[in-house]
């Protein structure tokens, strides 16, 4: 069949780069490579506590049938954005059908064309994509450099109704995490709309007092400083679906002008009633959130031990990324640990700048010291 020339030539140059993607087979290896930090995605218990609270409360429907505006806004959806909002001390929660589509309608319907976006150089692509979409002008600022940030603060300071500071809590391809305190103190200097990312934090971090995994916001009490948080549950929460955190202003306003919201069928009862049974494992699975943050020590002492320090990025998250430079050989690394039994994927360029090329190991709560120490000791050999 035809197919456009300009385009297979975008192909050819991915393949003579090395950066062809293809989606991988599924193979019986060590998991250091998936986001199910905490193992509720493998989780027979939540599973099957929502398969009963489906048949207990009679809810037999495999679809929403439309979008929340129109069908889909079955009961289970006000159950769980109650609760989830209860979790996170916030005044509202509203559910996206994902992270990506929380991000883009909040990013192209909230900033409007008088405001400014000012956001991290390494914010997710979901981000990015929602602020191409706004009216809004944009500027990036350098990686956690609030010095920066407010040097663009104060350059549009003459141009501006609204400023939106936006950042991640925990960053996908670094694991690293902004100064929160420093970022609040600049937001509030500056009468700005703060705007956090937990995706990579939920069921990580947390209020130390309760240790329920409620994100790196909730850790530092900060919660009531933060204009949106957006909670995403297809990493630590195991599931599918987004949450963005707010005010009911905020979330009367998504109701009506998030166009990634308002135009798409909603998630099934099942999907909903998934997200809330594991919020409420957050609740009482203590052990979880405990043994992974014994397994991110670990990792760190483990990675000072074999000298390895100098090629990861500093984290004390569940992402940790060794800077590789290079398509072919960051790959070619990532290949021989692969063969050794350890699913730990390569991440290249142009996902992350070249000459940033990465192995970006994931750890979760099952798996043993043994196995991490393991996966360093061929890094080690291998790199």
């Amino acid at each position: 069949m035809k197919f456009p020339e300009n385009l297979k030539a975008k192909i050819d140059a991915r393949k003579q780069t090395n950066a062809f993607r293809q989606l991988p087979s599924e193979k019986n290896l060590i998991d250091f490579a998936s986001n199910d930090y905490i193992g509720f995605s493998k989780s027979e218990s939540i599973f099957t506590q929502t398969h009963q609270y489906l048949i207990e409360n009679g809810i037999l429907q495999n679809g929403a049938t439309g979008s929340r505006l129109i069908s889909g806004n079955h009961n289970l959806y006000e159950i769980a954005e109650n609760y989830i909002a209860s979790f996170h001390q916030s005044e509202s929660a509203l559910i996206f059908n994902s992270g990506y589509d929380a991000n883009v309608g909040f990013f192209s319907a909230v900033p409007q064309k008088e405001d400014i976006i000012l956001y991290d150089e390494l914010c997710h692509a979901s981000i990015r994509d929602g602020i191409r979409l706004s009216t809004a002008k944009s500027y990036k600022f350098g990686h956690n450099d609030f010095e920066d940030l407010e040097r663009l603060i104060n350059f549009n300071d003459n141009f501006k109704k609204s400023v939106y500071i936006v950042t991640e809590s925990v960053f996908s391809m670094d694991g690293d995490t902004p100064d929160s305190e420093t970022l609040i103190a600049v937001s509030e200097k500056y009468n700005c709309y703060l705007v956090i990312d937990e995706a990579h934090a939920l069921g990580v971090f947390g209020n130390p007092g309760t240790a329920k995994g409620e994100g790196l916001i909730q850790e530092y009490g900060l919660q009531d400083k933060v204009f949106a948080r957006i909670m995403t549950f297809g990493k630590g929460l195991g599931c599918h679906g987004a949450a963005i955190l707010g005010s009911s202003e905020l979330r009367n306003y998504l109701v009506n002008f998030a166009r990634s919201f308002i135009y798409t069928t909603g998630l099934s009862p099942h999907s909903v009633a998934t997200i809330l049974t594991a919020y409420q494992h957050l609740e009482k699975d203590k052990n979880a959130i405990q043994k992974l943050r014994e397994n991110i020590v670990h990792f760190n002492r483990q990675k000072n031990l074999l000298s390895l320090k100098p090629i990861f990025v500093r984290s004390k998250s569940a992402i940790q990324c060794a800077i590789i430079p290079g398509n072919e050989k960051v790959k070619s690394i990532a290949t021989q640990l692969q063969q050794n039994g350890f699913d730990v994927k390569a991440i290249l360029s142009p996902t992350v700048p070249e000459g940033q090329e990465r192995l970006r190991i994931c750890l979760h709560s099952y798996n043993s010291e043994a196995e991490i120490s393991k996966v360093l000791e061929l890094l080690r050999n291998f790199a």
